[in-house]
């Protein structure tokens, strides 16, 4: 892989015997980026979207592209291929890529999008040049609008990509005139099968447990994957679910249950007492307890009442949280909440 290259998107899975030689080249970079795919044959997630622009390139028939979904899930990775499949060799010249560390207002597109998108090749191989957009959903409704008049005076000789979380922060103008593709969070065999060849390509030491903490931290992003278990290789000589929870300050399961038992069980006092030392031992955020305790009461079974007021609480107090309300306050908020909800349970 190419080091200069835009690193800005995480890959989606790559199949192993393809990246070998290049990961072994490039020992000092960043695991997100030493494992990126190059070309399209080492995308293995996603296959009916990369069928379809693989078709599109294969009979130069490329529309303006919309990619969108969470991060990590291979958006950029995707385009990026794309590029190299198309124009090889020509790729710096034919490609203007603007992500999200370039000023993207108004007067870029007027100046330098449109500069880049009015000039034409003039050698024998000519085509069309690919202008890629990155976090598109952050740029301004003026340069939206702007933009769109460059995407529909320029399409002759231009194509352009843009790449975005959210789609609904892109003008309805803009997205009528792309073909959108939606890149859902990758699945736990990807991943799984992704990471297994990082960790013997990188001789990390790896426990099942390590690995179940990684799936579920990541939530189906493949960058979250790779750079917690880059961080919990370096500090820790196994990367086990211990190691895992304490390198990136999450609580650990064990925790969330002894805090749930807490709140089901101890007095207001003792709860908030006992809950406020953890915090302050493992130094642990009120944020990350509220959102794994949510997840800890699917497996409880709570009278339906009693279940509908935790949690219409909870998301309450996350509101609070959000807004920047103080923890403790709020941690005495989490605990009254339960001790109405067990008293709503006795009285049913």
């Amino acid at each position: 892989m190419d080091e200069s290259e835009p690193m800005d998107e995480t890959p989606a899975v790559a199949e192993p015997s393809r990246v070998r030689g290049a990961a072994s080249t490039n020992k000092n970079l960043p695991w997100v980026e030493k494992y990126r795919p190059s070309s399209l044959d080492e995308l293995i997630s996603h296959k009916d979207i990369i069928s379809t622009i693989d078709r599109f390139i294969t009979e130069d028939r490329v529309p303006h592209l919309l990619f969108y979904g969470p991060p990590g899930t291979g958006k950029t990775s995707t385009i990026l291929a794309c590029a190299k499949k198309m124009y090889g060799n020509r790729m710096q010249s034919m490609v203007l890529e603007l992500n999200a560390s370039d000023d993207r207002g108004i007067g870029v597109v007027r100046e330098q999008i449109k500069e880049f998108a009015s000039t034409r090749t003039i050698t024998s191989s000519g085509g069309t040049k690919l202008v890629i957009l990155d976090e598109a959903d952050a740029m301004t409704s003026d340069a939206q609008a702007a933009l769109r008049r460059v995407i529909e005076k320029y399409t002759r000789n231009t194509r352009f990509c843009l790449i975005c979380n959210y789609v609904s922060k892109i003008t309805p103008a803009i997205q009528s005139r792309c073909t959108r593709f939606r890149f859902a969070p990758l699945s736990s065999e990807q991943m799984l099968d992704r990471l297994n060849f990082v960790i013997e390509s990188e001789r990390v030491n790896v426990t099942d447990d390590g690995k179940a903490a990684l799936m579920r931290l990541a939530q189906g992003d493949m960058r979250k994957v790779l750079n917690i278990l880059q961080s919990t290789a370096m500090a820790f000589d196994t990367v086990d679910e211990t190691s895992v929870y304490t390198c990136t300050g999450f609580p650990l399961p064990a925790d969330i249950e002894t805090i749930v038992q807490w709140l089901l069980n101890e007095p207001f006092t003792s709860a908030m007492a006992n809950i406020g030392e953890l915090k302050l031992q493992k130094g642990l955020a009120l944020q990350d307890i509220l959102r794994e305790v949510h997840e800890f009461m699917a497996r409880i079974e709570f009278p339906a009442n009693v279940r509908i007021y935790l949690l219409k609480q909870l998301a309450d107090i996350e509101y609070r949280l959000s807004a920047g309300t103080n923890e403790r306050i709020q941690l005495g908020s989490l605990v009254a909440v339960f001790n109405t909800g067990r008293d709503m349970g006795t009285t049913a």
